[in-house]
Parts: C-alpha cells; sequence; structure tokens
C-alpha cells in the first residue's frame, strides 16, 4: 500500500525537479575534466539548492551540507531499523523528542548493514542483538512523511537479544516493549504505524518472504 509520502512527491514537482537537478549536476562533476562544465555543473547543484531553501525556508548553508555534499555518482543513502521482540511486543526507543521509533539509523561507510543494525541497537537501547533476518527494503518517500531532498533506502531487520541492559546516551531517554493495539506517538519520519506492522507480521511468520519496492 502506499501511503501519503507518494501523493506529496506527486503534489511537489518543483521537489522532484530539484532532486534530478543535483543528482545530474553531481554526475557532471564528478566525470567532467572541462573546466567550464564543471563550472555550469557548479551552478545547476547551486539552484538546486537554492530552489530547496527557497520553498522549505531552511538556510541555504544546512540545505547544501545536507544536499550537496557527496561526491560521485548520486546513489540512495542507506538507513536500518532493528525489530527486536519480547513476549510478543516490539521494543522502540523513546526519543529526546518524546516520540518513539525502532532502534536504527544511517549506515556508517565503513561498516556493514548487518554491523549498523547492531551498532545501533547497542547505542540507542544498549542491548546486545543478533541480526536474523531482512523483514523489508522499502523506498523511504513510498512509506515516510515528510519527503526528502534525497532518496533513502530503509532496511528493517528482524534481531533477537543477546544480553545488556540500557545505558544513557545523547540520542535517547528509555526503551519500552509495545502490542501493536497500544503503539505510542511514533517518530513517522522514521517509522509509521504500517511499518511496525510489517515487523509484527514477520515475527510472526513461520516463513517470511522479504518485501521491497
Amino acid at each position: 500500500m502506499r501511503s501519503g509520502g507518494a501523493d506529496m512527491r506527486k503534489n511537489e514537482k518543483w521537489l522532484e525537479w530539484a532532486v534530478e537537478l543535483q543528482a545530474l549536476a553531481q554526475a557532471g562533476l564528478f566525470y567532467s575534466k572541462d573546466k567550464y562544465e564543471l563550472e555550469r555543473y557548479e551552478r545547476i547543484r547551486e539552484i538546486s539548492a537554492e530552489m530547496i531553501s527557497y520553498k522549505t525556508e531552511i538556510p541555504l548553508e544546512k540545505v547544501k551540507d545536507l544536499f550537496c555534499s557527496d561526491i560521485g555518482y548520486q546513489t540512495p543513502k542507506i538507513d536500518t531499523r532493528a525489530a527486536i521482540f519480547k513476549d510478543g511486543k516490539i521494543l522502540l526507543v523513546h526519543e529526546a523528542n518524546g516520540t518513539w521509533s525502532l532502534p536504527g539509523g544511517w549506515v556508517d561507510v565503513n561498516i556493514s548493514v548487518k554491523e549498523n543494525t547492531v551498532k545501533e541497537v547497542k547505542e540507542e537501547a544498549g542491548l546486545d542483538v543478533a541480526a536474523r533476518r531482512i523483514i523489508a527494503v522499502q523506498d523511504r518517500e513510498k512509506h515516510n512523511l515528510p519527503v526528502y531532498a534525497y532518496k533513502v533506502c530503509k532496511i528493517f531487520v528482524l534481531c533477537d537479544v543477546i544480553a545488556g541492559e540500557f545505558a544513557e546516551n545523547i540520542e535517547t531517554v528509555g526503551f519500552d516493549y509495545f502490542g501493536l493495539e497500544e503503539l505510542p506517538l511514533l517518530a513517522e519520519e522514521k517509522n509509521n504505524k504500517e511499518q511496525i506492522e510489517m515487523c509484527f507480521r514477520a515475527f510472526h511468520a513461520k516463513q517470511w518472504e522479504t518485501l521491497f519496492d
């Protein structure tokens, strides 16, 4: 099922154009050797950032940091989310802003998806886990709001707890386990109820076939 993210993307054509301009400019800056072409590609990239800044009121320099900092051919960023169950309930970490999410985050460049999943759970929940199964590989903009100005590939991983306990950290203030009908206020930009339900189905399935967009 497609969520509001896809509808919002369809309605915001300016964002689609800005993203395409950024991708074309980034590829041009990486592959071109001609200094005049490089200048033109750099200006195209600046225009794409200016479009984002103008429409969202985010400061231009922050947009450039988020949107125009990569090099090479543009590819999606990767985000991992760990699904951990106990007594039929799912673990969610309590964010500092009061919302709740599956433990996870951006995959670091020097580790694998599996290693990143384990690392994020340790950092955010204090638990040592074993990553067992890929639940889904999702195109974020088809499922989550708000729509970002860059592509994100979300990977949901079913994990088992080995040991550990919560430790104070800079990202979360605690964790708890929740049944599907008692979910707290979710960090919708990271995970929504549809995605939590998917994790429950994967947990209860005797055989689960990985979902992907």
